[in-house]
């Protein structure tokens, strides 16, 4: 373990597997102090031993935490608070994706609703802490999925017609969107706000698909890269240097990228995040 982050705290979500725990892996190595927000509390306790072995780290931390609930987040924030002053980075990983259509606890579709919204309610309850805790980032997983994706707001939750990727295309795409939209709303704060694709990932995020795009998926394996290269980016953003003060982006291999053209619309930004507060306003109310 280095003392390159010490004095850092970071909470992530999505960190008991794939890119999200090679990036707890990495940073706990940089001596970053880790919360890790998880719904399975032996896999996180499994993935907390297994950091803590490799790296030497122990200032890592578990809040149990459902994103598929939203009452769920909410107390996994206040917890948090309860116990921390401030927050350095919040890192957005956790993701999903569907083989059939169903609804989170709260009626929202279930991809869009642990994808997006729960990290638009975390994000949001936490956004005072990160501004005190300034010059501070929030990082956001996002994907080169949102490139073929279209936001559908007359149909946001995929009632008319679902398919799994098209409904986790656009939780990457609202992913996307709601960062270069945070990253304006924070302007002034040196709280900053990016997101970045982790390339084809060797992870289990698809092991749930049944039919086309089940008995697809594996096949992409041997072009896939591994969750620690996946991780590279989203390490990066949350702890180099070189992207201090850097907001408002997408990148791909540690470099900004190109990006579907509704995200770079004002009109998209802004819409979509109403909606979002519209949706999740008992949530986002000040704990």
């Amino acid at each position: 373990m280095t003392s390159e982050l010490n004095g850092r705290l970071m909470l992530i979500t999505g960190a008991t597997s794939g890119i999200g725990k090679a990036a707890a892996n990495a940073l706990a190595a940089k001596g970053a102090s880790l919360v890790i927000l998880a719904r399975n509390e032996e896999k996180a306790k499994a993935a907390t031993a297994e950091i803590a072995s490799r790296t030497g780290n122990k200032s890592l931390e578990i809040i149990r935490c459902d994103l598929s609930s939203l009452d769920n987040v909410r107390s996994a924030a206040k917890e948090f608070l309860s116990k921390h002053e401030r927050l350095d980075v919040l890192i957005a990983n956790a993701g999903v994706i569907q083989g059939k259509r169903h609804l989170t606890a709260d009626g929202f579709e279930y991809t869009l609703g642990v994808n997006h919204l729960a990290h638009f309610v975390l994000t949001n309850l936490l956004l005072d802490t990160l501004k005190r805790s300034a010059p501070s980032r929030v990082v956001v997983t996002s994907s080169a999925s949102h490139l073929r994706a279209h936001m559908d707001f007359d149909d946001l939750m995929e009632a008319r017609s679902y398919s799994p990727w098209k409904a986790y295309g656009q939780s990457k795409l609202a992913n996307t969107l709601f960062t270069f939209e945070l990253s304006k709303r924070l302007e002034g704060t040196k709280v900053t706000a990016n997101c970045f694709h982790p390339g084809l990932v060797r992870t289990s995020i698809g092991a749930g698909l049944g039919g086309i795009s089940g008995f697809a998926y594996p096949i992409s394996y041997p072009f896939a890269i591994s969750p620690e290269k996946g991780a590279e980016t989203l390490v990066y953003l949350a702890s180099s240097p070189e992207v201090e003060g850097v907001t408002g982006d997408y990148f791909y291999q540690k470099k900004p990228d190109v990006t579907n053209p509704e995200v770079k619309d004002p009109n998209v930004q802004k819409r979509l995040w109403e909606v979002s507060e519209r949706l999740t306003s008992k949530w986002i109310e000040p704990l």
